[in-house]
């Protein structure tokens, strides 16, 4: 009867972390550029004996790949990303990646995003570009050129997910390996004037939200009955 209780608290641990991630997608469903996340879970046998146990793992995050709707906004500094690449950004917590393409030109002619971040190309160094030197157009390989000349290249890069990652700032995420710059890849490009709306359905993560928190409440129904059998079968053993 215990063992039930063990598999059922973690059930609702698994269970939490997938409300936190719904919510936190419910939360970035308008967010320019934003990834939504999922958590995979895997069964795993408990060591009890005479019988093996079931129990629910605590869930394995991963990022959504399918690409946003993209919205055309006719800025010259707005850019999307057609294909599985990311732009690079340098943040107080170090080089991140985001698909966020609302960027703009300091005082100094630094390409940064809205949050004021440099932006960076492919070897990983701040864009420079001259604000007064024409109009800034940029190709599907990411050339940035002004007055008809190449004047920076955007960074793009590919990263792998697989152990994990962090986000910073909504849009943007770290992975715990690092990324590498997009080299040769025909499939993979930048559209100015662009920008990517957020993977997230918003519908369909509220249905989700409450199917889990319906199991989630079961769960806890199931454990407040399973206590209540357990506290009478040891009062009708204490009291014969």
């Amino acid at each position: 009867m215990q063992t039930g209780l063990y598999v059922a608290i973690s059930s609702q641990m698994a269970l939490e972390k997938r409300l936190n991630t719904i919510a936190d997608n419910i939360a970035n469903s308008g967010t320019v550029g934003f990834r939504g996340a999922e958590v995979k879970f895997n069964q795993m046998l408990g060591d009890t004996k005479p019988t093996k146990v079931s129990y629910v793992s605590e869930g394995e995050e991963y990022l959504n790949t399918n690409t946003g709707s993209l919205a055309r906004t006719g800025a010259s500094l707005d850019f999307a990303i057609k294909g599985d690449a990311w732009f690079s950004i340098d943040t107080p917590g170090g080089p991140a990646l985001t698909r966020d393409g609302r960027f703009t030109l300091t005082e100094t002619g630094e390409l940064v995003t809205i949050k004021g971040y440099p932006v960076l190309d492919a070897g990983g160094a701040p864009i420079q570009l001259n604000g007064g030197a024409g109009e800034i157009t940029v190709g599907a390989d990411g050339a940035i050129h002004q007055n008809g000349n190449q004047v920076a290249l955007l960074g793009l890069f590919e990263a792998d997910f697989s152990n994990g990652f962090m986000r910073y700032d909504n849009s943007a995420v770290m992975p715990a390996i690092q990324p590498e710059p997009v080299v040769d890849r025909f499939d993979v490009g930048v559209m100015q004037g662009f920008l990517e709306e957020s993977n997230v359905n918003a519908i369909q993560e509220m249905s989700q939200l409450i199917m889990v928190t319906r199991a989630f409440d079961n769960i806890t129904a199931l454990m407040r009955d399973s206590e209540g059998s357990l506290e009478e079968a040891i009062k009708t053993l204490g009291g014969s």
